[in-house]
């Protein structure tokens, strides 16, 4: 390491301050940080010792990502294979999911991290690690055979609109990577939904079709995958959501690090039982419901993006809710409303990307009334204790 320590410092000396590339350093710099920084150690004395930081903060997300990608490229060629008849055997289909995964990771870190660097340029701050979780996500939560300009087109209105609009990392105040799903849905449509999207080469073999499990539901079809194989993830969906168990172990390894809040994980999953519950009840109550509302509550819970969007969308610490108690509110109404949604919205069966934007829009409101209920708490408190002390002096 030391000898690629001189290496950078030889490479940066054009870049320093009053050279002629001054202008340029963020964009070196970058990958200086990436490698080097934080390089603090303390000497002597008393300090506070914390070794984390916003770059070991993303790369742990990133790690809590990677059992759910590579499942996802496995589950991308299971799926092709499967629906031809033919036999294959597990690097078949990994190494078929990875060709058509691989090229997307490169396409939205080369597009993403290109803007990021045009604009620490430009403002002429540095460029930080805050687009390592994002550039992942996005290819993660899209169809496997979406062209790639598109998946181009959708980090640029991400990084553009969701993000440096606002000021850069850390000052969104919605989900970029969602925003880029968002954008895609609406403006692609066709490549976005429907039973030819969810699995690889569906639109040019007739032999392979792929609606997902919520798809055939609102279609008022009845789905032919067991409990297991919905928490597997053995099932048509976007790239790396269809594994409940594997987003599962990244929730596990970010709420351990505490780099994920368990009260929001936990909130939004009792959200979408209680919704699916309410749903399930209806016939009980003499009133007809359909596929949607009569598909048990504990499998709403594993199909779909729910928990995928859950565990590393919801928990962004940037656009979610700040307050302890705001957390429990935020999660609870996320996982509510986007089961809401699947049943109200055949159109859009899965309800989890909206339901977590609206409730980004809504998490300042969320926790300045419960900072304004703790004020009006202690305020009281304090007016009980003053009227206490000037009774008893009487």
């Amino acid at each position: 390491m030391e000898w690629i320590r001189q290496r950078l410092d030889k490479l940066k000396e054009p870049f320093g301050k009053g050279k002629k590339l001054e202008k340029y350093a963020p964009a070196f710099n970058a990958l200086d940080t990436f490698l080097f920084t934080p390089d603090h150690t303390t000497q002597k004395g008393a300090h506070v010792r914390d070794a984390v930081d916003l770059k070991r903060t993303m790369i742990t997300v990133v790690i809590a990502l990677i059992p759910a990608l590579l499942f996802g490229m496995w589950n991308g060629g299971y799926q092709h294979y499967t629906q031809l008849g033919v036999e294959f055997t597990f690097w078949d289909a990994f190494l078929h999911g990875a060709w058509k995964i691989v090229p997307m990771i490169v396409v939205s870190y080369a597009v993403g991290l290109g803007i990021e660097f045009l604009f620490a340029i430009k403002r002429g701050h540095e460029v930080n690690e805050g687009y390592l979780v994002t550039g992942l996500l996005i290819p993660m939560i899209m169809p496997i055979d979406i062209p790639l300009w598109m998946v181009a087109i959708s980090v640029v209105f991400a990084v553009l609109i969701g993000k440096e609009a606002f000021g850069g990392t850390g000052m969104n105040i919605l989900n970029p990577a969602l925003m880029a799903r968002a954008f895609a849905f609406f403006a692609y449509p066709t490549y976005m939904s429907g039973n030819q999207v969810w699995v690889s080469d569906a639109t040019t073999v007739d032999a392979i079709s792929g609606e997902t499990i919520l798809g055939t539901l609102a279609a008022g079809e009845q789905v032919n995958y067991d409990s297991m194989n919905m928490f597997m993830g053995t099932i048509p969906g976007s790239i790396a959501e269809t594994s409940t168990l594997l987003v599962l172990v990244g929730a596990l390894i970010l709420i351990l690090t505490k780099v994920g809040s368990w009260r929001i994980i936990l909130s939004s999953f009792i959200g979408a039982a209680v919704m699916a519950l309410i749903f399930n009840a209806l016939p009980s109550l003499g009133i007809e419901g359909n596929t949607l509302t009569n598909f048990p509550w504990y499998q709403h819970l594993i199909v779909g993006g729910l928990a995928f969007g859950i565990v590393f969308m919801a928990t962004d610490p940037v656009s979610a809710s700040q307050t302890i108690k705001g957390k429990w509110i935020y999660g609870f109404l996320i996982g509510f409303f986007a089961v809401m949604i699947r049943i109200f919205n055949p159109a859009y069966p899965e309800g989890i990307m909206l339901a977590i934007l609206l409730m980004n829009v809504f998490a300042p409101v969320i926790d300045h009334y419960v900072i304004q209920a703790n004020v009006k708490r202690r305020v009281k408190r304090k007016n009980e204790a003053m009227n206490k002390q000037i009774n008893t002096a009487v």
